[in-house]
């Protein structure tokens, strides 16, 4: 989560579930096979998807209903965002009304420093997450939960 949050500029806010979201495609990178892309109109993402990540054919990965596996780890990334707000990285007022901005970028640097680096193939992930969508909204029909599915959109405005 640290390392996701680390991509927000300074002042800039994420919903709570674009975290999650991003942190469920950390957890099984070949799961981004499943995002709805457009290859006509997002050929660099579309690209950068088949340059970055390897699509695995894990034996031991999930095989079930990926909104269902999503729910699941829920209760777990809820946990690590609240250590993130009770050790004063991520702003309290904030995340009590569903987003997630830095309330200390030093806080957030050493946790990161502690926690170790990513391997190349978590930074590709990331990568790809942040070019298809750090500036997409989370709503509407063309949002981050209808192109993933993770989330129920259809009563998006």
């Amino acid at each position: 989560m640290a390392n996701i949050i680390d991509r927000l500029e300074d002042l800039e806010c994420f919903e709570i579930d674009k975290v999650r979201i991003w942190d469920f495609y950390l957890l099984y990178p070949s799961k981004t096979y499943d995002i709805d892309l457009m290859p006509r109109k997002e050929k660099e993402v579309f690209n950068a998807r088949e340059q970055w990540i390897e699509r695995s054919n894990n034996p031991y990965e999930y095989s079930g209903d990926n909104r269902k596996l999503f729910e699941w780890i829920k209760p777990f990334q809820i946990s690590a965002l609240s250590c993130l707000v009770s050790c004063g990285i991520l702003n309290k007022d904030a995340y009590l009304e569903g987003r997630v901005c830095i309330e200390n970028r030093d806080a957030l640097r050493l946790f990161m420093q502690r926690a170790g680096e990513f391997t190349a193939r978590e930074r590709n992930v990331l990568s790809f997450l942040s070019l298809f969508s750090h500036h997409m909204p989370l709503a509407g029909s063309n949002g981050l939960k209808a192109r993933t599915n993770l989330l129920e959109s259809k009563y998006d405005a």
